[in-house]
């Protein structure tokens, strides 16, 4: 909005120019394309990774969210690796998620930033304060949200105690993340994976989205098959 000439609500500002922005925000699917929710965000995730540059603004909301949790986490974070390691790619970014266990990356790539909304407490009412303050969230306000928009008390009520019960059952370090990989160099000691061959033969931009996804699959059934090995 500065760039295009709109006020800036600051005292001052240091602000870049930037060549194109990218954003992957909202949930719309089409059907008639066979194109879910979850394809149409995976499609035009890949296009911003195809076309930002380090002089691009990237944002992004909520991504893997349209399929499951471990599923969603792992694509969300291999998206913010993508963008924090590849030079070519290395767009500033705002990256919006509700995966508390992403905001360990700040930790392991040196890049990373967390922020997050400023929210005041009193009793079992939430006031969302419309301040972006550093450091990441403590907790989720999901079920605060869903009384503020009218879900009736009973399945709030429900809902708090449903929360109740997972939080006790979970784990008290979370899900565990595997490191962040210092960078993308190959191994010395060997070539490229039949995984990998594969990756660098594709033709990205002539497949159709179902050919893409279904092309993924496959290379994550192999890829799950290197890593567990031969079976005895």
């Amino acid at each position: 909005m500065a760039q295009a000439g709109s006020f800036v609500p600051a005292a001052e500002a240091e602000l870049p120019l930037f060549d194109r922005v990218f954003s992957r925000i909202g949930a719309q699917d089409d059907l008639a394309a066979g194109q879910s929710t979850f394809m149409v965000e995976m499609v035009e995730t890949a296009h911003i990774r195809h076309h930002a540059t380090p002089d691009s603004l990237v944002i992004l909301d909520e991504v893997g969210r349209g399929t499951s949790t471990f599923d969603g986490m792992a694509i969300a974070r291999a998206v913010v690796e993508f963008l924090h390691n590849r030079k070519e790619v290395s767009a500033r970014t705002l990256f919006a998620t509700h995966y508390h266990e992403l905001t360990s990356l700040a930790d392991v790539l040196p890049r990373v930033q967390n922020m997050h909304v400023g929210v005041h407490e009193e009793g079992a009412e939430v006031i969302f304060e419309h301040r972006i303050l550093p450091g990441p969230s403590d907790r989720s306000y999901g079920i605060h949200v869903a009384r503020l928009a009218g879900l009736p008390g009973a399945v709030v009520t429900r809902a708090e105690h449903l929360l109740s019960e997972l939080e006790a059952s979970r784990p008290a370090t979370g899900i565990p993340l595997p490191a962040a990989p210092a960078n993308l160099q190959p191994s010395l000691f060997g070539g490229p994976s039949p995984v990998e061959s594969e990756l660098a033969r594709m033709d990205v931009d002539g497949m159709t989205p179902i050919e893409a996804i279904q092309k993924l699959y496959e290379l994550r059934s192999a890829a799950r098959a290197n890593l567990e090995g031969p079976r005895k």
